[in-house]
């Protein structure tokens, strides 16, 4: 056979194929990215500390603060009425409360009369 009389065009390398993942790939998440690749840094979650960069409060961070703090008091009660001298406490309230209005019905009641 006879050599080809036109002269031959040098061949581009191929572009490189994209990786698809294999089982093996994918169970690595830890592994590191290949060299050449650059992934976009994973944002990092900025904590809600209840203040704004220039340390105002925010609306949400005093609503949290007053709701735990109404919480804690309402707890606080609950755990105090259980108790035996609690329940004397509100006993003895009780009494001052019925006692204060009997007072104030005497009062009244004096006011009212005719001389």
């Amino acid at each position: 056979m006879a050599p080809d009389p036109t002269p031959q065009q040098p061949q581009a390398p191929a572009p490189p194929k994209p990786e698809t993942p294999t089982a093996s790939a994918t169970s690595e998440a830890s592994a590191p990215p290949a060299t050449g690749t650059s992934l976009p840094a994973a944002p990092v979650p900025v904590p809600d500390t209840g203040y704004t960069p220039s340390g105002v409060p925010t609306f949400d961070g005093v609503r949290e603060r007053i709701e735990t703090r109404y919480g804690t008091a309402l707890g606080a009660t609950e755990l105090a009425e259980d108790t035996p001298e609690g329940k004397t406490a509100a006993q003895q309230f009780e009494a001052r409360q019925k006692a204060a209005e009997e007072k104030l019905e005497e009062i009244r009641a004096s006011m009212h009369k005719p001389d």
